[in-house]
């Protein structure tokens, strides 16, 4: 008894520190000292949450705690997220309902609480993705409250440092979610910080030997790293003294998932990424110069000292970026003759690009404002969501999409006849401005103006462009349109009208057809309508009348034999085929259902062998994964598991929306199967080249080639060439003894 009772002790004292360093926390913050209310959402949350415990095994009420200390601390929020925040787990966990909340801690608290709990419960069909219906509710809360969305990605950060503790298909499906829903998010709302922090955690959890790696070589070259900042700096320091400028300089080192990241992008290795350091300016704002003026002081400065590249200035002063982030960004070539970049910004600046722009907007009931009251391209995005969420797509995967294309988009600047600047994504078309206009004016787009010159719908946009879009009352909405959109307002709105346009086509079809059946004196029944359907391969009703409304079907002597019995010779071949899969290679006895699908372990991984290969497991032609690869595995709603490098694309979706169908997965081979893989390479085109490759290739390594494609011009030359090995070793082996060949200057399995 002794024992569990010291255990307790130290479990309460645990908890109460850490409460009190979250009081301390809240203290040394501006906002006005609610001190009494925090206490009392604490002590309700501690009796709410007794006797529970997290997988790590510490007592729940650290969760709530350490949420509330990242609103606090990491995103600056005040007392009633501080609150919300240590509340936001009890209605969904325990016996309390939001109406207990209001009753305590009034109808703002309770609000929050509410929209929290609603984003993370749910019950949703077979089909739907809980994720993406539950990010649909999130961006939901943001016309109550913008503090809700906050709060859930500081209930997401917390959650990924305690990662740990889950298994492994669980820190996949968290992972991957992390990555492709809350990191942008935390992108597009200025939360850099904390953007950066999700990043690494998912890559740490996904890529764990890839991240130690970076890690390592980071530590590596830390030494160097320094003496190049000092030497840098040194410089900069005497000039900014000179002119009496109160400020501090500190290193920016690329995080280990963007290393990564640039890494795979480029197929490069870390020793061939250049901007690992960039450096920062903060300066303390003098009272008789404005901080505008004084960012473009300092930058006049460092170019009296060093070189600066004529591509590389970004003006984000004048044009913030649609997150509020403001600074000047220069890159000058140091006396090693290397560019380094570097970051301008005030104190202020600096905050907001940190903690966010969010953390500075004041709460009024009913609404959100800025602090000086003026509309931000923050505002403008949030009416864009609104705009998304009113009308609501009809698969919340495509509507996760739709949005996600301009969570993290690089941005350009453009204008309108009469001047005024419009911030779209880098990669944005003519038909986005349009859109950004206004819909009728996207929806009637033909064409545009850029800079005086005639250019189609589909030439894309560059920073500086005057653009001016010509429109036609003829012009219509189609499909082709969704291929030249970029943003998710113009996509959204496409949608929305290929929707209305097709009720529209389904309704004349319908009567169409009521008009065919009547005067052949036929009944609208169910069954002459499945009857049609099934000779037109079409699966339900309303594919049959948009066909007919479209003129894709013409309703003629053939329906009507179909429809009086006789079958058509021409249509029956399809008439056969139409719902059936693929025949398998053993037909089911009839009367028979097929067997259902296997059900794995979750909580083991899934064992990849030359015999469970051969029992049906799949390998996606997505990645075409290898031995030696860190895989992860999805089952289908067939049944069949699919097996996916983690960082693939497709997996990326996969953990996002279909957590509950994840495995993990290890290789177990025995060195028996050949595995196709493919290899790109390039380098100055010299005599003998081919023959040199394929020298290393298959007679010092004897490696099958499969394919070699050599593409030579202007004395360089690009291959790709796809080769049978066993696993990554053989590959790593193969790029390494292809690297040695004279000449050849990049190797990467792509």
């Amino acid at each position: 008894m002794d024992d569990v009772k010291t255990k307790e002790q130290l479990e309460e004292e645990m908890v109460d520190a850490a409460f009190e360093h979250l009081i301390e926390s809240y203290l040394q913050t501006k906002h006005r000292k609610k001190v009494d209310i925090i206490r009392k959402a604490f002590n309700f949350a501690k009796h709410a949450h007794h006797g529970v415990r997290r997988l790590s095994g510490e007592p729940y009420i650290m969760h709530p705690i350490a949420v509330a200390q990242i609103v606090c601390s990491e995103i600056g929020l005040g007392s009633t997220s501080i609150c919300s925040a240590l509340l936001h787990d009890v209605v969904e966990d325990t016996e309390y309902t939001v109406e207990d909340i209001e009753n305590m801690f009034g109808p703002k608290i309770a609000q929050i609480v509410d929209g929290l709990t609603k984003i993370s419960g749910g019950i949703f069909g077979q089909n739907a993705s809980a994720q993406a219906e539950n990010f649909k509710k999130l961006l939901l809360t943001m016309n109550d409250d913008i503090r809700v969305i906050l709060i859930k990605i500081a209930d997401r950060l917390h959650n990924m440092r305690t990662l740990g503790s889950q298994p492994a298909n669980k820190r996949y499906k968290i992972s991957g979610e992390t990555l492709y829903i809350y990191a942008p998010l935390a992108n597009r709302l200025g939360l850099n910080r904390i953007k950066s922090e999700l990043e690494n955690l998912s890559f740490k959890y996904e890529h764990p030997d890839e991240y130690a790696a970076i890690l390592k070589k980071l530590e590596a070259t830390e030494n160097e790293r320094n003496t190049v900042f000092d030497e840098f700096t040194a410089p900069i320091r005497t000039h900014l003294d000179a002119m009496g400028i109160t400020y501090q300089i500190k290193a920016r080192i690329k995080t280990p998932y963007s290393i990564w990241s640039k890494m795979q992008a480029k197929h490069i290795p870390f020793e061939e990424i250049y901007d690992i350091l960039a450096v920062r300016i903060i300066f303390t704002p003098r009272a008789d110069i404005p901080e505008t003026n004084e960012c473009f002081n300092i930058y006049v400065a460092l170019t009296q000292i060093y070189s600066s590249h004529p591509d590389r200035f970004r003006d984000w002063i004048n044009h913030p970026k649609a997150n509020g982030y403001r600074a000047l960004h220069v890159t000058l070539m140091s006396a090693r003759g290397e560019w380094i970049e570097v970051q301008i910004r005030s104190e202020h600046m600096d905050e907001i690009a940190e903690k966010g722009f969010a953390a500075h907007w004041k709460y009024k009931e009913g609404s959100t404002v800025t602090m000086d009251g003026n509309e931000t391209e923050l505002d403008k995005w949030l009416v864009t969501i609104k705009e998304i969420l009113d009308d609501p797509q009809p698969d919340a995967m495509d509507f996760l999409d739709t949005i996600k294309l301009n969570l993290y988009a690089s941005e350009i600047f453009v204008f309108t006849p009469k001047g005024e600047i419009r911030i779209l994504p880098a990669g944005a078309t003519a038909l986005d401005f349009a859109f950004s206009i206004h819909t009728v004016v996207g929806t009637h787009c033909i064409g545009a103006k850029v800079n005086h010159k005639l250019v189609p719908m589909t030439y894309k946009l560059q920073s500086g462009d005057q653009v001016e879009i010509l429109a036609s009352s003829k012009s219509t909405v189609s499909r082709e349109w969704l291929n030249i959109a970029t943003t998710a307002k113009a996509t959204t709105k496409i949608l929305a009208a290929i929707r209305k346009e097709e009720r529209r086509l389904r309704g004349q079809g319908e009567e169409m057809l009521t008009a065919f059946l009547q005067q052949h004196d036929l009944v609208r029944d169910t069954a002459n309508i499945d009857k049609l359907c099934r000779l037109h391969s079409l699966t339900k009703p309303d594919d049959l009348f948009l066909a007919i409304g479209q003129e894709k079907v013409v309703l003629s002597a053939d329906d009507l034999s179909c429809l009086k019995g006789k079958t058509p010779t021409r249509t029956w071949n399809r008439i056969l085929s139409f719902g059936r899969k693929k025949p398998s290679s053993t037909p089911q006895p009839e009367g028979q259902t097929p067997p259902a699908p296997t059900t794995y372990d979750k909580r083991r991984p899934i064992i990849l062998s030359e015999d469970t290969l051969a029992s049906g497991i799949r390998l996606a032609t997505c990645c075409n994964p290898i031995p030696g690869d860190s895989i992860m595995a999805y089952q289908d709603p067939a049944g069949t598991l699919y097996i996916h490098q983690l960082g693939c694309q497709a997996a990326l979706r996969l953990k996002a929306n279909s957590g509950n169908r994840l495995y993990a997965a290890q290789w177990a081979m025995r060195g028996e199967q050949h595995f196709m893989v493919s290899v790109r390479l390039s380098g100055v085109d010299t005599v003998g080249m081919l023959n040199q490759i394929t020298q290393v290739i298959s007679q010092t390594l004897n490696v099958n080639i499969r394919k070699l494609e050599i593409e030579a011009r202007d004395g360089i030359f690009e291959g790709l060439i796809i080769l049978y090995v066993h696993d990554t070793k053989e590959v790593q082996t193969i790029v390494k003894d292809l690297k040695r060949i004279p000449n050849i200057k990049q190797v990467t399995r792509v």
